[in-house]
């Protein structure tokens, strides 16, 4: 089973070939990898020069910037497979990610998977300061909606899902109105996290995510419109979101 993979940069030059390098390393070979530059201005179209040749790897510029959501989408139109996983630029894998995911998917035939991961803040490279996420076991809506934990980069979707759904233009959140969207149009769906730790998920000084109470703000206005939480719903997802994530990172982020 081949699987698709889908990574959005922007000005993540510095980190984009050791993401690269971690799909060139998966034990699983039966992949492509989708890259869309989202416009960058640094050092990324130096680094994607290198990659140029290899037949498994397309790479697609923007004249625009056009955001994360964007970039996301497009890799899901150009792509093929049944499979699609996503990684974020500044992210990468250990080399049995694929593999390990890929096994219990098919053998259990499962539609959605995630994992736990390390997290790690830009500054920190020591391996003793990497945080492991505790991320439950499964997932269906009413249970996201209260805990955001699902990392992106740590996803494998079948294709079917996402019929009627797309990555959505925002500000802030994208990726958590994907994942309930997703939730919400496949009705009974269920995502089921594997057992191994295979994703390293860094935190950037300049997270989009830093800005505590415009994160608050944007999560409330989209609960209500995508997700048409009442008060008391969206309140309670602010709230227990907001202590998982302090849970998980402490104050850093």
């Amino acid at each position: 089973m081949s699987v698709d993979i889908i990574v959005p940069n922007f000005n993540k030059g510095k980190y984009l070939k050791k993401a690269i390098n971690s799909v060139l390393k998966q034990s699983y070979k039966n992949w492509k990898l989708y890259i869309i530059d989202d416009c960058s201005n640094d050092e990324s179209r130096d680094i994607l020069k290198k990659f140029y040749r290899n037949k498994k790897i397309k790479i697609f510029y923007l004249n625009k910037r056009k955001g994360p959501g964007y970039c996301r989408n497009l890799g899901i139109i150009k792509s093929k497979s049944k499979f699609i996983s996503f990684l974020d630029s500044d992210d990468f894998w250990k080399k049995n990610k694929l593999k390990n995911q890929m096994k219990i998917m098919t053998k259990d035939n499962l539609a959605i998977v995630y994992s736990d991961y390390f997290t790690f803040f830009e500054k920190d490279n020591n391996q003793s300061k990497y945080l492991i996420s505790n991320v439950p076991n499964n997932f269906n809506f009413n249970k996201f909606i209260y805990n955001s934990s699902i990392n992106t980069s740590t996803l494998i979707i079948k294709r079917n899902l996402l019929k009627n759904v797309k990555f959505r233009n925002l500000l802030l959140h994208e990726d958590y109105i994907f994942k309930c969207e997703i939730f919400r149009k496949n009705k009974n769906l269920e995502a089921f996290k594997t057992k191994n730790k295979d994703v390293f998920y860094r935190i950037a000084k300049k997270s989009r995510s830093s800005g505590k109470l415009k994160s608050f703000y944007y999560l409330w206005k989209y609960n209500k419109i995508f997700n048409n939480l009442s008060f008391f719903k969206n309140f309670l997802s602010i709230i227990s979101i907001s202590l998982n994530s302090l849970k998980k990172y402490g104050l850093q982020k």
